[in-house]
């Protein structure tokens, strides 16, 4: 007896993909994890949306009549197919909304990469959207606060901090009920190559000037005073500069450096069909199955627990197809 429903792997008529890939990314994100992983939507969640992403930087990139989605909508077709999470359709609104609430308290850590003159800093701007922020990212379940920076930073720029993070040198500041907490990476050589490790997530890398990150007036502080977002970096810069302050560069300030931000990294979009093709971009560069993240327990939607029996039913049927 099988559990899940197979059929043709061609992309149905209006690009949404067909039920046998997401029976396959359910099989293989959604099913076949350890039983604490199953234990709460919120953790659900985290494996959809690292089904999500997969299927993003993978199948669409390979399949390009596939249909870019949004993870709402990626979610609702996972619902919808998957045997063991089907029962649950009805309540995929208030689940959804429960689990991104739940994602804006997940610790963030990251660094602040400086220059060897303090007079620049690494920041990184997103796929999607026109906002920049110092490379970071969400703690994964019992992970240390400087081992998650370490991380994400590499994910991010391509760069590993390890041998210059200080445990002790850091700014943190508190956005609602999310902690984020950056390093303070001093004395970086400016020659140094940065690229994302990860598909899809960072569109641009670039050294910007401290002084250029100033807010543009007193009342509005998520943009500087050259018209960047900076809603994610305005906060940490009063306790930047204080650092900086006590703290020697080993280089003087270099009055040859660039007046603007430069880019040592971009990705650009290539159109083909509903997809995109990430292409790094050489003129600015210099030379040069991960586990999905468990972030503690977290509400339970009406305590849920899984259908065991369904889930054992549905592996049987996956591994005798």
């Amino acid at each position: 007896m099988s559990g899940l429903h197979r059929s043709s792997s061609a992309p149905l008529k209006n690009g949404l993909p067909p039920q046998e890939l997401l029976d396959d990314l359910c099989s293989r994100f959604v099913l076949n994890v350890p039983k604490e992983d199953q234990q709460s939507f919120e953790r659900i969640l985290f494996l959809v949306e690292y089904a999500h992403w997969f299927y993003e930087d993978n199948t669409v990139e390979q399949n390009p009549s596939l249909k870019s989605l949004n993870l709402k909508e990626f979610t609702s077709l996972m619902f919808n197919s998957c045997d063991v999470l089907r029962p649950y359709v009805a309540h995929i609104d208030d689940i959804f909304k429960d689990f991104i609430d739940y994602k804006i308290r997940v610790p963030v850590t990251g660094a602040i990469i400086l220059d060897e003159t303090y007079e620049r800093c690494i920041l990184v701007k997103g796929w999607k959207g026109t906002s920049w922020s110092f490379p970071r990212g969400k703690k994964n379940k019992d992970e240390e606060d400087h081992a998650c920076a370490i991380r994400e930073v590499l994910e991010e720029t391509g760069f590993d901090v390890s041998a210059l993070l200080n445990k002790d040198e850091y700014i943190e500041v508190i956005f609602g009920q999310q902690r984020v907490r950056l390093y303070i990476i001093a004395g970086v050589k400016d020659d140094t190559a940065f690229a994302p490790l990860t598909k899809k997530e960072i569109s641009e890398i670039a050294w910007h000037r401290l002084d250029d990150l100033q807010p543009a007036t007193n009342e509005i502080i998520t943009r500087g005073i050259t018209g960047l977002k900076l809603y994610m970096v305005a906060p940490f810069l009063a306790s930047l500069k204080s650092w900086i302050s006590k703290h020697p560069p080993p280089l003087p300030p270099r009055p040859d450096l660039p007046l603007k931000g430069v880019s040592i990294w971009k990705a650009k979009n290539t159109s083909m069909g509903s997809n995109s093709v990430v292409i790094e971009s050489q003129s600015n560069k210099l030379p040069s199955e991960a586990k999905p993240p468990d972030t503690g327990p977290g509400k339970s939607f009406r305590n849920f627990r899984f259908d065991t029996a369904a889930i054992l039913r549905a592996l049987d049927g996956s591994f005798s197809s």
